[in-house]
C-alpha cells in the first residue's frame, strides 16, 4: 500500500508541474502588454518601464516561471492587476460560493442518478427502463444554461418562489444562502445526473452478468439482495470515476451558470479576469482548476483500492492511469488557456464591447 501511495503522489506532483508549464507557456505567448493595458496607450515609456519592473515583466520567461512556482509553494499567488488585491484573497472569497455550489450540485446529481440507474438496470427492457433512459437522454441533450433560464422564468418570474439572480451571502444565514444556490445547483445537476444514471445502469447491467452474482443467487439470495449487496458495490468503480470527473467539471465549468444567475463565484471571477486581461488571476485560477482535477483523480484512485484491494498490485493499471492523469490535466489546461486566447484575440474584433461582463450591456 505504501508503494502504491508513493507512486500516486509522485504522479500527482509530476502532472501538476507539467500542467503549470503548459499554462505558463500558453499565456506567455499571448499578445498584449499588461502594463500598457493598466496605464493606457498614452502612458509614458519610463512609466511603463517602471510598472513592468514592479510587476516582474522585465525578467526572463524562466525567471518568471520559477518565481511563480515559488510563490505558489509559499502561498503567494501574486497581486491582481485589476483589483489591486492579492489573488489568494480573491480566489478564497469566490471559492466560498463556487465550492458549496459544486458540492450541492454533485449531491443532488448523485442522490438522483444512482437510484434511477440501479432501478433502470433492475427493470431492464421494461417500461421503467425505457422511461428513465429517455429522460436521461433528454437531460444530456438540454444545455444547462438554457435549462437555467427556464428555471428562472418558471420559479422566479411566474411563481416568485426564488430570486432571479444574486447571492444572499452566508452572513444572511444558511437557509437564505442555500435558497440562492438552489436553482443554479439544479441547473448544474440535471446534465450530470443524466450522464451518471446512464453510466450506473450500464455498469450494473454488466456486473449482474458476472459469475459471482449468479453464485449468490444460486445460494439462495433474493434478486434484490444480490443486486444491492454484490452487483451495485462492484459496479461503483466506473461510477466513482464519473463522479470525480463531474466534481472537477462543476468547479471549473460554472462560468455560464454563475453569469446567468449573477453569482459572484470563481467562474465569474475568471470570466471578468479574461475580459480585463488580468493574466495573474487567469493563470492562478487555471492552475487551481488543474490541481483540483489531479487531486480528485488521486482521491478516486484511493477509493478504487478501498473498493477492490487487488488494484494495489496492478502495475500495468497504475502506469496506464498515470498517462490518463497527464492527459486529463493537460487537456484541462489547454482548453482553459485556449479559450482565453480566443477571447483575447478574436472577440474584441467581432464585438468591440466584449470587454463588458455581459454583451447586452453595450
Amino acid at each position: 500500500m505504501t508503494i502504491f501511495l508513493a507512486k500516486r503522489l509522485f504522479a500527482l506532483v509530476i502532472t501538476l508541474l507539467v500542467a503549470s508549464l503548459v499554462i505558463f507557456l500558453l499565456l506567455e505567448i499571448l499578445p498584449g502588454d499588461p502594463a500598457s493595458i493598466i496605464l493606457g496607450v498614452g502612458a509614458q515609456e519610463d512609466t511603463l518601464a517602471a510598472l513592468r519592473t514592479e510587476m516582474g515583466l522585465d525578467l526572463s520567461a524562466p525567471e518568471r516561471y520559477f518565481r511563480w512556482i515559488r510563490g505558489i509553494m509559499s502561498g503567494d499567488f501574486g497581486r491582481s492587476y485589476t483589483y489591486d488585491t492579492p489573488v489568494s484573497e480573491l480566489i478564497l472569497e469566490r471559492l466560498s460560493l463556487s465550492l458549496p455550489l459544486a458540492l450541492l450540485a454533485i449531491t443532488l446529481s448523485t442522490f438522483l442518478a444512482i437510484p434511477l440507474g440501479v432501478f433502470a438496470a433492475a427493470n431492464h427492457k421494461r417500461i421503467a427502463d425505457t422511461g428513465i433512459m429517455g429522460f436521461a437522454q433528454l437531460g444530456v441533450a438540454i444545455p444547462n444554461f438554457w435549462f437555467a433560464i427556464l428555471l428562472i422564468l418558471f420559479f422566479s418570474v411566474k411563481l416568485g418562489w426564488y430570486s432571479a439572480g444574486g447571492f444572499a451571502g452566508w452572513e444572511m444565514g444558511l437557509t437564505a444562502a442555500l435558497k440562492s444556490l438552489t436553482l443554479p445547483a439544479i441547473a448544474l445537476a440535471l446534465p450530470q445526473a443524466a450522464i451518471l444514471a446512464r453510466v450506473t445502469r450500464s455498469a450494473v447491467l454488466e456486473t449482474v452478468r458476472e459469475d459471482f452474482v449468479r453464485t449468490a443467487r444460486a445460494k439462495g439470495l433474493s434478486r434484490n439482495a444480490a443486486l444491492w449487496r454484490h452487483a451495485v458495490r462492484n459496479a461503483l468503480i466506473p461510477v466513482v470515476t464519473i463522479l470525480g470527473l463531474q466534481l472537477s467539471f462543476l468547479l471549473a465549468g460554472t462560468i455560464i451558470i454563475e453569469n446567468v444567475f449573477y453569482l459572484p463565484g470563481l467562474g465569474r471571477l475568471l470570466f471578468q479576469a479574461i475580459a480585463q486581461r488580468d493574466l495573474v488571476v487567469v493563470k492562478n485560477i487555471v492552475i487551481l482548476l488543474a490541481a483540483t482535477v489531479v487531486t480528485v483523480n488521486f482521491l478516486v484512485d484511493m477509493f478504487y483500492v478501498a473498493l477492490d484491494p487487488r488494484l494495489r498490485g496492478a502495475s500495468a493499471w497504475m502506469n496506464q492511469d498515470l498517462v490518463n492523469f497527464g492527459k486529463t490535466v493537460c487537456v484541462t489546461a489547454v482548453l482553459w488557456s485556449g479559450w482565453f486566447w480566443v477571447w483575447l484575440c478574436y472577440l474584441p474584433v467581432c464585438f468591440p464591447c466584449s470587454g463588458h461582463l455581459f454583451l447586452w450591456n453595450c
